[in-house]
């Protein structure tokens, strides 16, 4: 079993071919990060007519824009009435209504600029593992249902159609939400925006952001740009001490598996409607087929760096507990990426400066999350108008503690998992 991102490997969009930045530009808006979030921002300013230079310190995609499960999901991670009592009524009902509508705006681009990503249309499935589960999922169905939402319950018999492992009897589906290639998706992203006459360079890194007069200046190793604004689209993968993105959010990370393409009439047999899914667990558990019939699992924690014994024995494990009929499967390859967690469990937007934009923690939820911002972020700079935001703009306070959480969090996924490997946990 290699160590290598498959959503890499099986792209249909190609590669792009971009060189570093070894000049001074100057342009209307700078963007550090060539992920979702900073090639969505690109890509709506050049729309209307403002240009962009883009910076991305390593190839695109680098980080969990082309590492994560491929889901395009609706809302936040915790149900709406939740997020209500952390954000209040008004800001919670903006959040969740906001990024109820945030797969269709994926699909919109993906339509727009012809994106080859393996698209499916066909909704998500939030499985109840448990007794437990099923009311949970009865609780959020019937938050969502009432503010609209196109979700239904499936049980029984037509949940075990739907997913095809008995170990599931009910299932919560929206049919809002899909798959794609998450890889596929950022670079057919950044081809669009280039397309558009954004400029984009790759392996150039900021090493800092001032505003000596009355522009801002994006310092990199051999160039630098000026710009009147500036889009901090770092994210988890923020690591430069002079970036204030780094104190609003403490890392997690997420680690997926592969099998080898199966059989068509195996492969057919698990999530027949292609949706991706995962399931109600205190550490849950996702599934998805790829577009050749790969089973692909994944959990919260980090894979890479330990023993392929661990690795193994956990998605054996899982695939024997829902999926029996597909006997020993060959385990191809496996790969892990991080997220920006924060102690609320939604994201944070705000303004350091004026002019100096920034955006972290989608706690997992970066394919829809990103790509809204991204579209905010690009009204609040051509109009001055934050609504479009799935939150306002706002100050917020460091997070506390955080190698603490980090640690608190990593910890008790590597129990959990070594509990199921031990079958002491199902």
């Amino acid at each position: 079993m290699k160590e290598a991102c498959l959503w890499h490997e099986t792209s249909p969009e190609l590669p792009l071919r971009l060189s570093s930045l070894e000049t001074e530009l100057t342009s209307d808006v700078a963007i550090i990060g060539g992920g979702i979030t900073g090639l969505s921002t690109a890509i709506h300013l050049a729309e209307s007519g403002v240009s962009v230079s883009l910076i991305e310190s390593h190839d695109i995609p680098n980080g969990g824009s082309g590492r994560n499960v491929g889901l395009v999901n609706a809302g936040l991670w915790i149900p709406p009435d939740d997020i209500v009592d952390i954000l209040g009524a008004e800001k919670g009902e903006r959040a969740t209504r906001i990024l109820g509508g945030a797969p269709a705006e994926v699909f919109s681009l993906i339509d727009r600029y012809q994106i080859q990503c393996h698209a499916t249309r066909t909704g998500t499935l939030h499985l109840a593992h448990n007794a437990k589960g099923e009311l949970d999922l009865t609780r959020r169905f019937a938050q969502l249902e009432s503010r609209g939402a196109p979700v239904e319950i499936i049980e029984d018999e037509r949940c075990y159609q739907a997913v095809g492992t008995r170990r599931i009897r009910r299932a919560l589906l929206d049919r809002r939400a899909g798959t794609v290639n998450p890889a596929a998706y950022t670079r057919g992203l950044a081809r669009a925006a280039l397309s558009l006459g954004v400029k984009i360079y790759t392996n150039t890194p900021a090493t800092g952001v001032t505003r000596p007069q009355h522009d801002w200046v994006v310092t990199t190793p051999k160039g630098r740009i000026k710009a009147s604004k500036v889009v901090m689209a770092t994210n988890a993968y923020t690591n430069d001490d002079w970036n204030q993105v780094k104190q609003h959010f403490f890392p997690g990370y997420y680690f997926q598996v592969a099998s080898s393409p199966l059989s068509d009439r195996l492969a057919n047999e698990i999530l027949p409607g292609k949706q991706g899914a995962w399931d109600t667990r205190m550490v849950l558990s996702s599934i998805r087929r790829d577009a050749d019939g790969r089973l692909i699992l994944g959990s919260l924690g980090q894979g890479q760096g330990r023993p392929e014994a661990y690795i193994r024995g956990w998605a054996d494990r899982i695939q024997h507990h829902y999926f029996p009929q597909l006997g020993k499967v060959n385990w191809e390859c496996t790969w892990s990426g991080r997220i920006a967690f924060t102690p609320e469990h939604t994201l944070r937007i705000w303004e350091l400066a004026p002019g100096l934009l920034s955006v972290t923690g989608y706690n997992g939820r970066g394919i829809t999350t990103g790509t809204i911002v991204g579209k905010g972020f690009a009204h609040y700079i051509t109009h001055n108008d934050d609504s479009l935001l799935p939150l306002p703009i706002e100050n917020h306070r460091p997070v506390q503690a955080k190698a603490a959480r980090s640690f608190g969090y990593e910890a008790g996924f590597t129990l959990y998992h070594t509990g199921q490997c031990m079958r002491v946990l199902v």
